[in-house]
């Protein structure tokens, strides 16, 4: 009796989600007769997918008066369905508009976050506000809405606030009035635009120099809060926003609180030229470690250059005084000045390199990667990483095949946790293929982690084209150098799927799925808005995961 109860109980939880589970057969006819559907690809296996499951069944029923459709996949059932959509780690989120229109999600996996990114979706790049209740409306559709007040005859303002809309459009909501009495009623004269938000002063204004890049620095620099709070929901943001962050360490609500209210004139004074944000050591101390700080002695303070990945921890840390208004506001004026140093994590370089992979460490970085004429394929992985074990006797065997050629190809890896490299690697393994003539445009390898295909990614997309295909050993390869390569086929640059530049974004994590199918194939996981994500997983602990190969 019981058991019949229980499965009722499920049957009628089934017949109340608002998510579309769909098959091959069915998916095609439900995009074309929705003009907007966000679809998970899972696998029921996935911890990630598990924890999505409630937020993004409350974002459905949320969003289905708004006629704005979410479906699920189970890519363990419907393979071919999700291999044609290049699905690679789970959960994969897209947006489709129909079914060649197709972009990735990207923004973060909690439910009022869903609901916020695909209601921007839904609307027009800008919405015409043509009445007082319409701005009034439009003022609280979101923590966070821009409203350009132009006259009709204003095209130049007009036209470089859609261009900025159309590029931001995955991140704010864009209104606009040519009514000169609504801009009065809001304190403004046209032309002029109003950034109103939930938070700090309310709303932010700006009135010349009507240029897309100043109104882009404008519509980032105003939608950060003064003293806001790293997570999973706002850390793709703030590595995207283009200027530094400054951490607060502290475990308590109440702490973080009275620091914030220490440090707001620190804020203040350099608004614009940094973010400060407090985190929670608690669920977050973890990360302290990849600042450079000592995890565990809080409250701690520190800076991260976030477009060179630089780390700037401040040395005095664990107590309250530590942390005061003067003390911190000396180190960040040094910092903008730039007289303090970045703090470098490195092990010691390898007296002798042994076996056919060169070790990279954060002291030798330079010189074997970037200062040389050389194609370098550098693997950035973690000791823990179960996906970085399995690749390691592949990688050995690659390396051997090109032995032969250590004058123009090496093959290295790096310890990423344990030395500072310039980039934010954001899931292991990753491996980048750093050109000759062009190393500060690395190109992220996707493909799939054999042999066969790593060399013929170095030959295809190396500067060299050194071919050693057919021969295990690296012996009677011939070098490609000085032949003809226009026609030849070229392997893709990263199959990043990001937030715009940066954000993405992270988005909360993709799984670094070891996939249930012999034909899925572990790539490089969504960047941007879900790169927040992936780190504060582990911050977070996820136990379920098992072996998780993400930051």
């Amino acid at each position: 009796m019981r058991s019949s109860i229980a499965l009722l109980g499920l049957a009628a939880l089934a017949a109340a989600s608002d998510v579309h589970d769909l098959t091959k057969d069915s998916f095609e006819p439900f995009v074309k007769e929705n003009d907007l559907v966000l679809a998970e690809f899972f696998a029921p296996w996935c911890g990630h997918c598990k924890a999505l499951a409630p937020e993004y069944e409350e974002a459905a029923t949320t969003l289905k008066d708004k006629a704005i459709a979410l479906a699920k996949i189970d890519c363990t059932e419907q393979q071919d369905l999700c291999q044609s959509y290049g699905v690679e780690g789970y959960p994969t989120l897209k947006v489709f508009r129909g079914a060649d229109n197709v972009q990735p999600y990207a923004g973060p996996r909690k439910a009022q976050a869903i609901v916020s990114y695909m209601t921007k979706q839904s609307l027009p790049s800008v919405s015409s506000l043509l009445s007082k209740d319409a701005l009034e409306e439009f003022k609280t559709a979101d923590k966070v809405v821009l409203v350009g007040f132009f006259g009709a005859d204003d095209k130049s303002s007009n036209i470089t606030f859609s261009e900025v809309a159309d590029e931001l459009r995955d991140s704010f909501l864009f209104g606009a009035t040519s009514d000169a009495e609504l801009a009065a009623a809001e304190g403004v004269k046209q032309p002029a635009i109003v950034l109103y938000k939930t938070f700090d002063e309310g709303k932010s204004t700006f009135e010349e120099g009507f240029t897309k890049d100043s109104v882009t620095e404008f519509a980032k620099t105003s939608s950060t809060p003064l003293i806001g709070e790293v997570g999973p929901e706002t850390y793709a943001s703030y590595m995207a926003a283009g200027i530094p962050l400054a951490y607060i360490f502290a475990e308590t609500p109440e702490e973080r609180e009275s620091l914030a209210k220490t440090l707001k004139p620190v804020a203040e004074a350099h608004k614009g030229k940094l973010n400060f944000a407090t985190i929670d050591a608690k669920a977050f101390g973890q990360h302290a470690g990849n600042l450079n700080l000592e995890a565990g002695k809080w409250p701690a303070f520190a800076i991260q250059d976030t477009q060179k990945n630089q780390k700037f921890p401040y040395t005095a840390q664990g107590s309250v005084s530590d942390l005061s208004e003067k003390k911190i506001s000396k180190f960040v004026e040094d910092f903008v000045a730039g007289s303090v140093e970045p703090s470098v994590k490195s092990e010691p370089i390898p007296e002798k390199q042994e076996g056919p992979v060169t070790v990279v460490v954060a002291k030798n970085y330079q010189d074997v990667v970037i200062d040389n004429e050389k194609d370098v394929l550098l693997e950035f992985y973690a000791p823990w990483c179960g996906h970085c074990k399995a690749l390691s006797p592949k990688y050995d065997e690659l390396a051997g095949m090109f032995s032969a050629f250590t004058d123009k190809i090496t093959i290295a890896k790096v310890d990423a946790t344990a030395n500072d490299v310039p980039d934010e690697i954001q899931g292991f393994p990753t491996i980048k293929l750093f050109k000759a003539g062009s190393k500060d445009a690395p190109l992220d390898y996707s493909g799939s982690r054999t042999v066969e295909d790593l060399a013929n990614f170095i030959r295809d997309s190396g500067t060299h084209h050194i071919d050693v295909s057919g021969n295990s050993s690296g012996e009677g390869a011939q070098s490609m150098e000085g032949v003809e390569t226009d026609q030849m086929p070229m392997q893709a640059p990263a199959a990043t799927e990001a937030a715009s530049s940066v954000a993405s974004g992270a988005s909360e994590a993709t799984d670094s799925a070891a996939s249930a199918t012999e034909t899925a194939k572990a790539g490089i996981k969504d960047k941007v808005a879900q790169a927040a994500g992936k780190i504060l997983d582990v911050m977070d602990g996820d136990d379920e995961l098992g072996e998780h190969d993400e930051l």
